[in-house]
């Protein structure tokens, strides 16, 4: 749940708008997310492929923990939220705003071995890449264990690890570059194929 704040409106009085002891306050409205009724139903991970930009691995973080993803593989030389002496990385914390702490993570070394290893755990695996076999992302139904992979801001989601997906989900695009943010594409793709 979160509270939204609202102010009692112009041309009333602190007292007619939200009572005598509400004076000098504002009144406290609770709305219930769709995060709380369905994404918590279901097992989302994520595993970030060679991803250069800690402000990017940091916007992945704060988007997913929104999206109510459970846990993100870091592979590669995807930069972490503490480095090997535990010290902070000050560009994923300023984007990520907290969500470095709220949501568990994993550098991993081999990423086809965690590719293979989730699939067996009975992970349907997406792909955010273009692709020849790309479908377009929303015709991507749900499931209860899914992870999402994305890849280098350049060179992508790797051929050997679009081998192992179930599905590669394709943005379609208007552009002459045709071309988004790693961040961006990851925000897109997931809130429309978990209907957030």
């Amino acid at each position: 749940m979160f509270c939204l704040l609202a102010k009692p409106r112009a041309g009333r009085s602190a007292d007619r708008a939200g009572g005598g002891f509400a004076r000098n306050f504002r009144q406290k409205i609770f709305v219930t997310t769709y995060y709380d009724k369905k994404i918590n139903k279901s097992e989302v991970i994520l595993l970030l492929e060679n991803i250069r930009s800690a402000e990017n691995v940091g916007s992945i973080f704060r988007t997913a923990d929104a999206a109510g993803v459970r846990k993100i593989y870091l592979a590669g030389y995807t930069p972490a939220p503490l480095d090997r002496f535990g010290r902070v990385n000050k560009k994923i914390a300023t984007r990520a705003l907290g969500a470095e702490k709220a949501i568990s993570w994993e550098s991993v070394s081999d990423i086809l071995k965690t590719v293979k290893r989730l699939k067996s755990e009975g992970y349907f695996v997406v792909a955010l890449e273009q692709a020849k076999n790309a479908v377009d992302y929303k015709n991507i139904k749900p499931k209860n264990k899914m992870l999402f992979i994305v890849g280098n801001e350049v060179t992508g989601v790797s051929k050997t690890v679009l081998k192992l997906s179930d599905r590669i989900a394709e943005i379609p695009m208007k552009g002459g570059k045709e071309s988004l943010n790693v961040s961006v594409a990851f925000g897109i793709g997931v809130f429309r194929i978990l209907n957030v």
